[in-house]
């Protein structure tokens, strides 16, 4: 396994957790979800932590996709450089961060946004050095 997939699985596995802090607050403030629930939606109120921590999953479910479509087109293309590990390790730690520090409330010095914007630029230099190690030659050839 390369290190980008050790880290693509890394962040796979920060996808399938970060909703627990969400699922937990819900359960413990409010209790279990009635049948109309399911249906409509819960609209109580809940603490602010609850909230930041629904939307910190929802994030990192936009950004996933993109992060996993780069690692595997680079992957499968034979990409694999300096820049693509520390790309993916970027991200990852990046969104690790983002995570703790919105849930967490954290508003010093923007840090949620500089999170965000380091594990978004890896993407950018991650999708760039895909570009410029790609073999063009052998796609016009074709």
């Amino acid at each position: 396994m390369t290190t980008e997939l050790f880290y693509l699985f890394l962040t796979s596995v920060l996808l399938a957790v970060v909703w627990i802090p969400f699922i937990y607050g819900q359960a413990t403030h409010v209790g279990p979800l009635t049948p109309k629930e399911y249906v409509e939606g819960r609209h109580a109120e809940v603490p602010h932590w609850i909230r930041r921590a629904d939307r910190a999953h929802l994030n990192l479910v936009e950004q996933y996709g993109a992060f996993a479509g780069l690692v595997l087109v680079a992957h499968l293309a034979g990409v694999h450089d300096a820049v693509t590990v520390w790309c993916t390790a970027i991200f990852f730690f990046a969104r690790v961060a983002h995570a703790v520090i919105y849930v967490a409330g954290v508003s010093v010095l923007m840090a949620r946004t500089v999170a965000f914007l380091v594990a978004f630029l890896a993407l950018v230099v991650y999708a760039i050095d895909i570009l410029v190690s790609f073999e063009w030659a052998a796609v016009s050839a074709a």
